[in-house]
C-alpha cells in the first residue's frame, strides 16, 4: 500500500491477509492461492505488509476489550491514512470485526469475504471458472460461523463450488443450523476442556458421513480444526479452502 501511495495511485481493493494467512503454514497456501487468482485476472490489489497487525478479534472474544481497542485504533489510523475504501479478507473473523465493530471506532469501509469478492468477479465476467478437474467428485462445505450465522452469507461460497462441476452435498447441520468447528472465541489457542468429544471431531464426523472427497472451508480457523478432525479419525479426505479449489481448477 505504501508503494501505491508513493506512486500516487490507489488499488481496486486492499487485501487484509490476517494473522493466520501471514504466519500459519497451512493458511499461507490459501493466501497464495487467492493472490494467484487475482493476479491472473488482473485485479489490482495491495497489502499493508509489515504495517498490518492483528485485528484484535481473539483478544475481544477472550474478553480483553482494552487490548482489542488498542489494536483496532492502530489499524484504523493506518487504513484511514491510506484512505482505504474496500477491504477483502480470507478470514471471516477479520471480515466480521472490521465490517461490524471497527465503524464505531472510526473505521468505516466496504468489507467483503474472499468468497463474496470472487463471486462478484465471476458475475462481472472477469473470473471464469472451469471445473473439469472436479467432475465426479463430492464436496461438502462447512459454514464458518462468522461468515454464515453472524453475517448471513451462505450463497457466495456455494455459488463458487457449484462452478467446479463437482457434486455439492450438504451436511445435516448446515447454513443457519451449522455447527461451529470449535475454534471461535479464541478457543483455537487453548486446549479444550474435558468432555465426551472435541467439537471439531464431532463436526468432522458429520462431514465424513456425507462421504465427500473434499471438505471445503472458507476460514483458516475452520481449516485447522477440520484438518485436525480428519487426522483424528485417520481419514484421507482432503480439506481445502474455496480459493485453493478455484486455483487448482485453473492450474495456478
Amino acid at each position: 500500500m505504501a508503494e501505491y501511495t508513493a506512486e500516487g495511485k490507489s488499488p481496486e481493493v486492499l487485501f487484509w491477509v490476517g494473522c493466520a494467512g501471514s504466519f500459519d503454514d497451512r493458511a499461507k497456501k490459501i493466501t497464495r492461492a487467492f493472490c494467484k487468482i487475482l493476479d491472473k485476472i488482473g485485479v489490482e490489489f495491495a497489502v499493508l505488509g509489515p504495517e498490518e497487525s492483528c485485528t484484535g478479534d481473539p483478544a475481544k472474544r477472550a474478553g480483553n476489550e482494552f487490548i482489542f481497542q488498542m489494536m483496532a485504533m492502530t489499524n484504523i489510523e493506518i487504513l484511514n491514512a491510506y484512505e482505504v475504501k474496500k477491504i477483502v479478507t480470507a478470514c471471516p473473523h477479520c471480515f466480521n470485526i472490521i465490517k461490524n465493530e471497527y465503524p464505531e471506532l472510526g473505521g468505516v469501509y466496504e468489507v467483503v469475504h474472499h468468497t463474496q469478492f470472487l463471486k462478484q468477479l465471476m458475475q462481472e465476467g472477469r473470473l471464469k471458472i472451469e471445473g473439469g478437474k472436479f467432475e465426479g467428485k463430492k464436496i461438502t462445505f462447512h459454514d464458518p460461523c462468522y461468515l454464515g450465522r453472524a453475517n448471513g452469507e451462505y450463497e457466495a461460497p456455494r455459488n463458487l463450488l457449484q462452478k467446479l462441476d463437482a457434486e455439492l452435498v450438504e451436511m445435516k447441520r448446515c447454513k443457519s443450523n451449522g455447527l461451529c468447528c470449535g475454534a471461535g472465541g479464541a478457543q483455537m489457542f487453548k486446549e479444550p476442556e474435558k468432555g465426551r468429544k472435541d467439537i471439531n471431531v464431532e463436526r468432522t464426523e458429520e462431514a465424513l458421513a456425507e462421504k465427500p472427497n473434499i471438505i471445503a472451508t472458507g476460514c483458516p480457523f475452520c481449516m485447522t480444526m477440520m484438518t485436525d478432525g480428519v487426522k483424528h479419525v485417520n481419514s484421507d479426505v482432503q480439506v481445502k479452502d474455496i480459493a485453493e479449489l478455484i486455483a487448482e481448477a485453473e492450474d495456478l
